[in-house]
């Protein structure tokens, strides 16, 4: 399963209406993505605003997504929770509704240690048939997983496969791949280290990105892969206000900003979660102008 993930993921955000999941909108975003060419989906990451979810609305958001892609991409489900069992139920449900893969953050309220951490893991693989991309992104899910118990639950856990790393540190990743004598595949999840990451030998780029710019990544990507460097710092270059700007802004208040103006009809972020200001409007639009 892990071979079939690489290249650019795309993260589609997740609309409302009336208080629910917009299914029709979210087909939408979810067929521009894979028409534009992106090389997996990964719905109900931080974009897709996992944690302001109720259940009812995990398990629609899943079905509608695995839904609309249709076999024709392989899915990669963020399934995080604060707690164990709703972490592994989420992992069973996506499994069981076709997804190839899912993505789970160790979200605690409490430091976790090494043990506890790794027991969580272990009870989401025995849970499930999929692979696990093991998701370090310290700045939401208030856990730092370090490359040696990353590459530890690689090697002891049966599914824990791939590592996303969102810390935008290029060590961390030259570490991972030293430790598990390259075996171990990373994604880059920090958009402004993209280039860096994927010089560095990161099997893909997982971003929301693509929902407002999604050749250009598509590019960078390829280029990379091509060796043709020169090439990639420029599309880097062209890219980076965007990607600065997306993360400085949060993703889903972004994205869906953009994807307004873009005209497609994502809606607001959920509360707390606020739309993007006017002044961050007017930064967007200029930064989305030339399309």
């Amino acid at each position: 399963m892990a071979a079939q993930l690489r290249g650019v993921i795309g993260y589609p955000v997740t609309p409302f209406s009336d208080g629910g999941i917009d299914t029709a909108v979210l087909t939408t975003v979810i067929d521009h993505l894979v028409d534009a060419g992106v090389h997996a989906i990964a719905p109900l990451g931080s974009t897709g605003e996992l944690a302001y979810l109720s259940e009812p609305e995990f398990d629609a958001c899943v079905d509608a997504s695995i839904a609309a892609v249709a076999g024709r991409l392989p899915v990669l489900v963020g399934v995080s929770d604060l707690t164990t069992a709703t972490t592994v139920r989420r992992a069973r449900y996506a499994a069981q509704a076709g997804a190839d893969a899912v993505m789970v953050a160790p979200v605690s309220y409490w430091k976790l240690s090494e043990r506890e951490i790794t027991t969580h893991y272990q009870a989401v693989s025995d849970a499930v048939d999929v692979d696990i991309v093991a998701y370090n992104n310290p700045a939401t899910s208030g856990v730092d997983m370090s490359p040696e118990l990353l590459v530890n639950m690689f090697e002891s856990i049966e599914h824990v496969t791939m590592v996303k790393e969102s810390t935008g540190d290029l060590t961390r990743m030259l570490r991972i791949t030293k430790l598990s004598d390259g075996r171990l595949p990373f994604f880059n999840g920090s958009n402004p280290l993209v280039l860096d990451a994927l010089r560095a030998g990161a099997a893909g780029w997982c971003t929301a990105a693509p929902n407002l710019r999604a050749q250009p990544c598509l590019d960078l990507y390829a280029a990379v892969s091509a060796g043709e460097l020169d090439t990639a710092q420029a599309l880097y270059d062209d890219l980076k206000p965007l990607l600065e700007f997306i993360v400085a802004g949060g993703l889903a208040t972004t994205v869906k900003a953009g994807l307004e103006l873009l005209g497609v009809p994502a809606g607001a972020p959920r509360r707390p979660l606020l739309p993007l200001d006017d002044a961050g409007r007017a930064e967007l639009r200029g930064l989305l102008g030339e399309l």
